[in-house]
């Protein structure tokens, strides 16, 4: 079983949808707290490390062979859990696949504090190839995602990944904007994390068990 923390209940159909879809017979166990992202946008990621940390032992004790948290704001504070199975963000994948694609990465963004988090990320996962990150917090997108317009929330989404010049890659910082990948014209490639993130999820729950003291013929 891979339970996922969501800080939205829009986050559990699409990633049932992507079960469905490429990881049929995967069991999910989904976890909505909207306060962790609202408390985290008022005093920091780390402020709900507590939190956190609690949602993910939780999902543990009810057998979870792993944890993906779709929040990129708290990804951070999740993946440092230890909670003797992986826990695992949903962003990284997507952040490794961009900082192998060229010089020039733009992020996009709906909401502020998922800015450093996105960008802490790529850099880590860029390494020494140091590229340029720059960034683009999408006006208005936040308010039209919380009046529940997601229609009006994709599309000033994908407005603003089409006003993006001269980059190599557009990485959309929030799980949520994935589908605003389909309504763009842009020739640049433009990345999102539910897939990625999942699949990686999903490959980490398969995994043989490891016990303490025990070979694993690794």
């Amino acid at each position: 079983m891979l339970a996922l923390l969501h800080t939205s209940p829009v986050h559990v159909p699409v990633f049932d949808a992507l079960r469905d879809a490429h990881h049929p017979g995967l069991v999910l166990r989904h976890t909505v707290d909207a306060a962790l992202l609202e408390h985290a946008r008022a005093e920091g990621p780390e402020a709900v490390g507590g939190a956190v940390g609690a949602a993910v032992l939780a999902a543990v004790g009810d057998g979870a062979r792993a944890v993906l948290c779709t929040c990129s704001t708290i990804g951070a504070v999740a993946e440092r859990v230890a909670a003797g199975v992986p826990v695992l963000r949903v962003d990284r994948p997507m952040a490794a696949a961009a900082a192998a694609m060229g010089r020039r990465i733009v992020v996009v963004a709906a909401v502020a504090s998922t800015v450093e988090p996105t960008v802490e990320l790529l850099r880590e996962e860029a390494g020494r190839r140091s590229p340029r990150i720059d960034t683009l917090l999408v006006d208005g997108a936040w308010a039209l995602f919380v009046a529940g317009d997601r229609d009006g929330y994709l599309d000033v989404v994908a407005a603003a990944v089409d006003g993006v010049r001269d980059a190599d890659a557009i990485v959309l910082a929030q799980a949520s904007m994935a589908d605003a990948a389909a309504r763009t014209r842009t020739a640049v490639p433009v990345l999102s994390s539910p897939r990625p993130g999942l699949a990686a999820a999903a490959a980490a729950a398969a995994a043989p068990e490891r016990h303490p003291g025990r070979h694993t013929g690794e």
